[in-house]
């Protein structure tokens, strides 16, 4: 089984519901999300999926969120917010591109969400 990992980071602001404490009021982050892709069969040119590509595949979910308050994009109007939901978010939406991109070949192992230097929530599956 191969892997690949890429790291990038978005800035935007969110509110919990149901919460009670200082996150239940409007507040940002500077998230950082770490994708970890896995397959066992590499393309012609001896890679899983070039970097790039996997970058271009974040970008994607990074710029509908990027600035942005996330409570007022779906699925988060309903969905909260949490680092937990994010890290589900950026899982299925990146699969979601891979696997059209990929023919399947290529899937999302795991997604990590950073709401600070020292707080992370994961999703796989």
């Amino acid at each position: 089984m191969f892997e690949v990992t890429v790291e990038d980071s978005f800035a935007a602001g969110h509110y919990l519901r149901n919460y009670k404490g200082k996150c239940e009021n409007p507040h940002g982050h500077n998230y950082k999300v770490r994708v970890t892709l896995a397959g066992q069969e590499l393309d012609k040119a001896g890679l899983l999926l070039d970097f790039k590509e996997l970058r271009d595949v974040m970008r994607h979910v990074i710029d509908r969120l990027d600035h942005q308050m996330i409570n007022d994009l779906e699925p988060f109007t309903t969905v909260n917010p949490s680092a937990e939901n994010l890290a589900k978010y950026f899982y299925e939406e990146t699969n979601r591109k891979l696997d059209h991109r990929t023919n399947g070949r290529v899937r999302v192992k795991d997604v990590t969400i950073w709401e600070t230097d020292e707080t992370t929530a994961r999703y796989f599956e």
